[in-house]
């Protein structure tokens, strides 16, 4: 009797103890691409739109998207914070884009615990450079998208 009590007190214990398998949390955040310009004169060279979607899992962040309509072809696209949302910011990080006018904008990114604080808070973006607007084409707010259940 004494034995099948330890054996339930140990069974016990292993279910309460996290498993090193169990899955994390993941979040998804999305955003449109849509074009930004500073000044009047920039609107004849800015042009396009697209979207994207983002997972974040710990602190790897997944960015997939796709974009088209550019009046030249894209040449860089970052990831960008700024201190508040709606506002622009200074690139943190570099993402992989097709050098094109219409193409897919792909990131496997490690965040830092402050980077991943900035995304939950929405004040991450990415910005699509090209050609024709080198100072940014599209961007695209990565904010939080609602679980349906």
């Amino acid at each position: 009797m004494k034995q099948m009590l330890t054996l339930a007190l140990a069974a016990g214990l292993l279910v309460l103890l996290p498993s090193s398998s169990s899955a994390q949390a993941v979040k998804t955040f999305g955003g449109r691409l849509a074009p930004m310009p500073l000044d009047l004169a920039m609107a004849v060279t800015m042009a396009g739109h697209g979207s994207v979607t983002a997972t974040l899992t710990a602190s790897k962040l997944t960015i997939n998207g796709t974009f088209e309509g550019l009046r030249s072809p894209a040449t860089v696209a970052r990831l960008h914070k700024s201190a508040k949302p709606g506002m622009r910011g200074d690139a943190v990080l570099d993402v992989q884009v097709a050098k094109a006018v219409a193409g897919t904008v792909t990131a496997a990114l490690d965040l830092t615990p402050q980077q991943v604080a900035d995304l939950q808070n929405g004040r991450l973006y990415i910005q699509i450079h090209s050609e024709r607007a080198p100072d940014g084409n599209l961007w695209g707010w990565l904010l939080p998208q609602e679980t349906k259940r």
